[in-house]
C-alpha cells in the first residue's frame, strides 16, 4: 500500500449497515488501513441477504464481503474496550453510526436486531452515538470523529431512540411523495440508494476534515444527518420551486400528487426485452418522434408538455409501442443514439454485467475471495484504479495482530475545536485556502462543487455566454418575465456558496482566460461529453502545461473511452443501465426511474475523488500513482490526452459517472452473481419489514408510511387498528408469513381502512406512540414544515440580487470547529463576479474587463435572452 493515495491513514470503523460500512470501503480502496471493530457477535450484515439466501458454508454473505473488502477486523466485548481506546488513541478517522434497523436474518434468529452488534451504532443496549461521538471527540482531539445517524447528533431524545428504516426517511425525505403515478400511492425508490449516499456524502466530508487536521493538527467531529442527505440525494431539493415562486403548499392535493407525473416515455417494451429513453429537453422530444416515425406529432404542440402528454398516455404509448414493438432493443440503441437522444439497455440482474460498455471497460470482476461479481472502484487518479482488494476479514481475524505504533503526542484532556472554544470566524473550513474553477453545468457535477464549496473552498463557476448552465432555465420564471433566467429552481438550490463568472469558451480569446484561470486554481473539475474539453482546447496536456500543480477532474457518463464514450449521459440514462430502476417501481409494473438520484451520486464520487487526489498530492508531491503503489506520472485515456501528472502535483482524475452508481446499485449484481437471485421491485414492500407500506389518509393526497419490524410493534398495530383478530393469526405471526403477498394484501386492507379516516400527522403521530415505526410522507413543498429540519436548521436564509430572500436547503453536515452558517452565499446571478474574479485574479483593470464585455467575452446576462 505504501504507494496509495490514503497510505498511512489509520480509520477505525464503529459502525453496521451500509452506510459507515461503505465509507470504510471508500478510504479502503483509495489505500487506508481501515480496522473494523465487532461484537462477538458479529456485523449483522454477515448473515443477511435481501433475497434471504444463507450461505451453506455458514459464511459471511456476499453484501458484507463487498463492503468490507480490505479491512481488517478485531472484536469486542463492548464500547469500553482497552482496544478500542487503544486504537483510537492513534486514530486519524472514527467512524460510527448508522443507528437503522437492517432487518432480522431469514431463520428470524441471530444478528440483526441490533442484539450484541451495537457497538457504535446507536442500537441494542450499547452506547448511543451521540454520547459515543462526543466522548471520543474530547478524549482523542487529534482524530476525526464522523457519525452517521438517522437524525443528526441534534436530534431529540425521542427521535435518537426511534425505530427508524430508510424506508421511513424517505417518507420524510419528500423523496418518496414525488414518485409514481397520480392516480396510485407514492412510491419508495429501491435498493437501499438513501443510506448508499449517506456513506458516500460522509466520506466526501470526512477526507475534507482529514485535510484541515493535517494543516493544524487538529482533528473534529462530523455530524452527519441520513434525513438531511435523502433530501439533497433524492428529491428534497424541488422544495424550492414553492419556496422561490411562492406556489401553495403541496398539501393542497393537486400539486403533490401532479409531481407523480412520470416520465414519457422512459423504460418501453422492445421485440426482445426493455429499452430506456430520456428526453428531458425539446429537441430530445422533437427527435424522439423522429426516431419512431411519427414525424407528424411534432406539429401537435399539446404533447410537447409532459403534463398534456401524460393526459393523453393511452395514445401516446401506442404511438410509441407500435414502433418500439417491432424493433430490437440494440437497433433502437443505435438509431437513437446516432440522433443524440439519451438511451440505454435496462440493466437486470441477469444482464447489468453483461453491458458492451461496462465489459469493455471491465467494470465489474471477481470478489477477492470468489463466489460473485463486484463492481470496481469507479474512479481514476493518474493510472491508479484503487488498492488491489483484498479479501473481507473472518470475524476477529486480527484482533490479536492490529496495533498502530505511537506517531503523536499523547491527547490532550480537552478538545480545542468544540463550538465554545471557536469565535466567530475562527478556525477555517477544512478546505479553506483552495480554489476550484467549476465547469460543470446541470446537476451532478454542481453538486460536488457545492460540497467542496460549502467546506470552505473558493468555487468558481464558469458559464458560457452563448451556453450558460442549462438548469438556470428549469423550473423557474417564463421567458416573459424580466431576468427569468435567475430563477431556475435546481440553480438556486445546487450552487450556493459559489462566485460566479461568464466566459465565452467557443472563442480563442476566451480559452486563453480560461488558461489564466487554470493556472490560479488547484483543481478544474467539468462534466461535458468527453470531446468537447479536447474541440475547446482544454485536454490534459493544455490544463497541465496551463498549472502543473492543478488536479483536473473529468466526470464523463460512462467513461473516457468504450463504445459509449460519446453518448449523451443524464441521470436518467444511468439509473436504466446501472439496475438501480429495476428495483423500482410496483411488481406488476415495469420498472420506474428513481428521478435524479444519480447525478448527485456521481457528484459525490467525484468530489471523493478529487480529494483523493488532493492528498495524493501533499503525500508524494506528484499527485499520482500506479495501480501497484508506485508513484507515476502517465495518465492516459482515449480522448484524454497524454501527459505528465508529475511536475508540482498535477494529476488527471475520472470520475465516470454510470460506476458511481453501479457501486450504490451493487446489491442487485452481488445477490445474482453470487446466489442467483433475482432482485425485483416490489412497490413499498421489502425484505427488512412486514408489514411495509404505503397508506391513504383523509385530505387532499394524504398518505402515511410505517414499517413493522418486530413482534411488539405488529401487536402494537393490531391492537391500534381495532384488529386483534390478526395478531391471533398464525399465518401472519411471523414476518415471514406477513410477508407472502395475500397475506400483506389482507394487512393492508385493515390499515388502510383505519388510515382513510385520519389526516396523515395524525395518524403518524398515533402509529409512533403504539411503538409502531411510521412517518407522513412528506412532498417537498411541505419541507419546510418540518421539525426533524427545522430543528437542525438545515433551511438556511440566503438574500439573492432578484430573487430576494428565502430559505434555501443546506447540507447534510455538521462541524464541531465551525457550526454554522454553512451556506455563506446564494447561487450566483449571471455573470456576477466577473469584475470581482477578473480584476482581483487575474489582474484585469476595468478598461479590459470593459473591452471583454463590449466583445462579448463576458455579459451580464446568457446569449439570445
Amino acid at each position: 500500500m505504501a504507494g496509495h493515495p490514503l497510505h498511512g491513514v489509520r480509520v477505525l470503523e464503529l459502525a453496521t449497515g451500509i452506510a459507515g460500512p461503505y465509507l470504510g470501503k471508500m478510504f479502503a480502496d483509495a489505500g487506508a488501513d481501515v480496522v473494523k471493530i465487532e461484537s462477538p457477535a458479529g456485523d449483522p450484515l454477515r448473515v443477511w441477504s435481501a433475497s434471504g439466501t444463507q450461505q451453506a458454508d455458514g459464511g459471511d454473505s456476499a453484501l458484507f464481503r463487498f463492503l468490507n473488502t480490505s479491512k481488517r477486523s478485531v472484536v469486542v466485548t463492548d464500547a469500553e474496550s482497552p482496544r478500542i481506546t487503544e486504537l483510537a488513541a492513534q486514530a486519524d478517522l472514527i467512524v460510527l453510526g448508522d443507528g437503522l434497523h437492517h432487518g432480522v436474518p431469514p431463520a428470524g434468529t441471530g444478528p440483526g436486531s441490533g442484539s450484541g452488534s451495537d457497538i457504535g451504532t446507536g442500537t441494542g443496549t450499547g452506547t448511543g452515538v451521540p454520547e459515543l461521538a462526543r466522548r471520543l471527540h474530547v478524549t482523542y482531539p487529534q482524530a476525526v470523529v464522523v457519525a452517521i445517524t438517522p437524525f443528526g447528533l441534534t436530534a431529540s431524545s425521542a427521535d435518537a431512540t426511534r425505530p427508524m428504516t430508510e424506508f421511513l426517511l424517505q417518507a420524510l425525505s419528500g423523496s418518496t411523495a414525488g414518485r409514481g403515478s397520480p392516480q396510485g400511492p407514492p412510491l419508495q425508490a429501491g435498493g437501499r440508494i438513501g443510506e448508499w449516499a449517506s456513506g458516500t456524502y460522509a466520506a466526501v466530508v470526512a477526507l475534507a476534515a482529514l485535510h484541515g487536521a493535517r494543516r493544524d493538527g487538529v482533528g473534529d467531529l462530523v455530524d452527519v444527518s441520513m434525513l438531511d442527505c435523502m433530501t439533497v440525494i433524492l428529491g428534497g431539493l424541488s422544495v424550492v420551486g414553492p419556496t422561490v415562486m411562492g406556489r401553495p403548499p403541496a398539501a393542497a392535493g393537486a400539486a403533490a400528487a401532479a409531481s407523480r407525473i412520470p416520465e414519457l416515455p422512459s423504460i418501453e417494451p422492445t421485440k426482445d426485452g426493455l429499452v430506456g429513453f430520456c428526453t428531458i429537453t425539446a429537441q430530445q422530444f422533437q427527435d424522439f418522434l423522429l426516431l419512431i416515425e411519427r414525424p407528424d406529432l411534432l406539429a401537435d404542440d399539446d404533447l410537447a408538455n409532459l403534463g398534456s402528454r401524460y393526459a393523453r398516455r393511452e395514445e401516446f404509448l401506442a404511438a410509441v409501442h407500435a414502433w418500439t414493438s417491432t424493433h430490437t432493443s440494440e437497433e433502437i440503441i443505435e438509431r437513437a443514439a446516432a440522433l443524440r437522444i439519451p438511451v440505454a439497455p435496462i440493466g437486470s440482474p441477469r444482464t447489468v454485467t453483461t453491458i458492451d460498455q461496462f465489459t469493455a471497460r471491465g467494470v465489474f470482476g471477481p470478489n477477492p475471495r470468489g463466489g460473485f461479481q463486484q463492481p470496481r472502484t469507479p474512479y481514476r487518479i493518474g493510472d491508479f484504479r484503487g488498492r488491489p482488494p483484498e479479501p473481507a476479514p473472518t470475524l476477529g481475524e486480527h484482533t490479536d495482530s492490529v496495533a498502530w505504533p505511537a506517531r503523536r503526542p499523547p491527547a490532550a484532556a480537552t478538545p480545542t475545536t468544540t463550538p465554545a472554544a471557536v469565535p466567530d470566524g475562527g478556525r477555517p473550513l477544512p478546505l479553506s485556502g483552495l480554489r476550484v474553477l467549476d465547469l460543470t453545468a446541470f446537476w451532478a457535477g454542481p453538486s460536488a462543487t457545492l460540497l467542496l464549496g460549502s467546506l470552505g473552498a473558493d468555487v468558481i463557476k464558469v458559464e458560457g455566454v452563448s451556453r450558460p448552465d442549462g438548469m438556470r432555465f428549469s423550473g423557474g420564471k417564463p421567458p416573459s418575465e424580466p431576468q427569468w433566467w435567475e430563477w431556475g429552481v435546481m440553480f438556486l438550490a445546487t450552487n450556493p456558496n459559489k462566485r460566479g463568472i461568464s466566459l465565452e469558451l467557443t472563442r480563442p480569446e476566451g480559452i486563453d482566460l480560461a488558461r489564466r484561470l487554470i493556472a490560479a486554481s488547484d483543481i478544474v473539475i467539468e462534466n461535458f461529453s468527453p470531446r468537447v474539453l479536447s474541440n475547446l482546447g482544454l485536454d490534459w496536456d493544455s490544463v497541465h502545461a496551463a498549472n502543473p500543480a492543478a488536479i483536473l477532474t473529468r466526470m464523463p457518463a460512462f467513461g473516457l473511452d468504450g463504445p459509449w464514450r460519446d453518448r449523451t449521459g443524464f441521470a436518467q440514462t444511468m439509473e436504466q443501465a446501472s439496475g438501480m430502476a429495476w428495483l423500482t417501481g410496483t411488481a406488476d409494473g415495469p420498472p420506474l426511474i428513481p428521478r435524479g438520484a444519480c447525478d448527485p451520486i456521481a457528484g459525490l464520487h467525484a468530489a471523493f475523488a478529487t480529494l483523493v487526489a488532493l492528498a495524493a498530492r501533499h503525500r508524494t508531491g506528484s499527485g499520482t500513482v500506479s495501480g501497484s503503489g508506485t508513484v507515476s506520472g502517465t495518465v492516459s485515456g482515449s480522448g484524454s490526452g497524454t501527459g505528465t501528472g508529475r511536475g508540482a502535483g498535477g494529476t488527471l482524475v475520472e470520475a465516470t459517472m454510470v460506476e458511481a452508481v453501479l457501486n450504490v446499485a451493487a446489491e442487485l449484481t452481488i445477490e445474482y452473481t453470487a446466489n442467483g437471485a433475482e432482485l425485483m421491485r416490489a412497490g413499498n414492500r421489502g425484505p427488512l419489514a412486514a408489514p411495509q407500506g404505503v397508506y391513504r389518509c383523509a385530505g387532499p393526497d394524504g398518505w402515511v408510511a410505517l414499517a413493522v419490524l418486530d413482534d411488539p410493534a405488529w401487536i402494537g398495530l393490531c391492537t391500534l387498528i381495532g384488529r386483534p383478530d390478526l395478531a391471533r393469526d398464525a399465518e401472519l405471526v411471523t414476518i415471514h408469513g406477513r410477508r407472502q403477498a395475500s397475506a400483506h394484501d389482507r394487512i393492508d386492507a385493515a390499515i388502510t381502512t383505519w388510515t382513510a379516516a385520519r389526516d396523515r400527522d395524525t395518524a403518524a403521530a398515533e402509529l409512533v406512540a403504539a411503538g409502531v415505526p411510521a412517518a407522513p410522507v412528506v412532498p417537498p413543498a411541505d419541507l419546510l414544515d418540518s421539525s426533524l429540519h427545522a430543528d437542525r436548521g438545515f433551511f438556511e436564509p440566503l438574500r439573492h440580487p432578484v430573487v430576494g430572500e428565502h430559505p434555501m436547503p443546506g447540507v447534510a453536515f455538521r462541524l464541531a470547529s465551525h457550526p454554522g452558517p454553512l451556506l455563506r452565499r446564494p447561487a450566483p446571478a449571471f455573470g456576477q463576479h466577473d469584475d470581482e474574479v477578473y480584476g482581483d485574479l487575474l489582474g484585469l483593470s476595468a478598461s479590459e474587463i470593459n473591452v471583454l464585455r463590449e466583445s462579448g467575452l463576458v455579459a451580464d446576462r446568457p446569449a439570445g435572452v
